[in-house]
């Protein structure tokens, strides 16, 4: 039964690690589908993160802080919209300026207001989101099996982590079973056709930014006010890339993306868990080690497992109308 137990702690942690990975990755889904590729995931969510943990802190209200989440990122994917739509600059030179320019000024603007190395102070529990308990969760904790599952696995997850499953399917029925999908999909495959249709090309790639910008503020504001009790700097951590990585691995599906995201929160949950922790036959190994095997296992999955990644046909290039 320990072994049992074990696994439950280290999956429950695997589902606490996924959550910014889901969101991520779900917010690319959106603009990659639509043609624009944004490298800049890992600036919104860090943007989104500093917002939410600023603005809970100052007005001690998770809500506002969600609010100014979502803005932040939603504002930031309006700049990559604007540089790479409207001006059709270099969609991969837009999103990393994005990435250097939010890691600089998170941590400027956050010695300047708070005066504590670039982080925000403690956020108290009104100011962050709770978890939630399912019925009886308690009352069935010590039956075997089922209980740790139903108490421990399922039940004292974040709201935001049921959302960002949730927001799995709904990605799927948006994307395929709704003429926004429909067209989104079609902008990204053969924007010419689209716009031959009397559809507007360049509003459709916007409300995919806008779309993903959502998405990376919750994802955001989760790692601020929900895992953390407040901003510290760089925490975003290369989610972003990872991100991005799980939606090439996941070949630009929802379902696919989720079991990505799961399996990457899988290798980063048991990397933490075997840290300081010496392996049969082989002993202790270098904690350095561990907290790199997430990105090394990453590269091998990219490199040797997931075949022929095709992306959407006109990702990238910027549209320009025929006249």
């Amino acid at each position: 039964m320990d072994v049992f137990y074990t696994l439950v702690v280290l999956l429950e942690s695997t589902i606490r690690v996924s959550v910014p990975l889901i969101l991520a990755a779900l917010a690319g889904l959106f603009t990659e589908r639509a043609g624009v590729f944004d490298i800049g995931l890992e600036g919104k969510m860090l943007g989104a993160a500093f917002a939410a943990g600023s603005v809970a802190y100052v007005t001690q209200s998770a809500p506002l802080g969600l609010l100014a989440a979502i803005l932040v990122s939603v504002l930031l994917s309006l700049v990559h919209g604007y540089a790479s739509i409207t001006q059709r600059g270099s969609q991969i030179v837009s999103g990393v300026a994005i990435n250097f320019i939010v890691a600089g000024s998170t941590v400027i603007l956050g010695e300047a207001w708070f005066r504590q190395g670039g982080r925000t102070p403690a956020l108290p529990e009104g100011a962050r989101f709770g978890t939630i308990d399912f019925p009886f969760a308690d009352a069935v904790r010590d039956i075997p099996i089922l209980g740790p599952i139903y108490s421990d696995l399922l039940s004292g997850h974040y709201v935001l982590t049921y959302f960002a499953f949730l927001m799995v399917p709904v990605s799927w029925w948006v994307l395929y079973r709704t003429r926004f999908g429909l067209r989104l999909r079609a902008v990204g495959e053969n924007p010419g056709a689209v716009d031959t249709a009397g559809i507007s090309v360049l509003w459709m790639r916007y409300r995919a930014v806008i779309c993903c910008g959502i998405l990376c503020g919750v994802a955001g504001a989760y790692l601020s006010m929900a895992v953390n009790a407040g901003f510290v700097k760089g925490m975003t951590a290369g989610k972003g890339y990872i991100a991005l990585a799980a939606l090439i691995f996941a070949k630009w599906r929802p379902k696919n993306i989720m079991f990505a995201c799961l399996l990457f929160g899988f290798l980063d949950a048991l990397a933490i868990r075997l840290q300081g922790n010496p392996l049969p036959f082989i002993g202790q190994v270098p904690v350095q080690l561990m907290q790199a095997l997430p990105y090394i296992l990453t590269v091998i999955l990219l490199a040797g497992f997931i075949g022929k990644a095709i992306p959407p046909k006109a990702g990238g290039i910027p549209y320009v109308k025929e006249r």
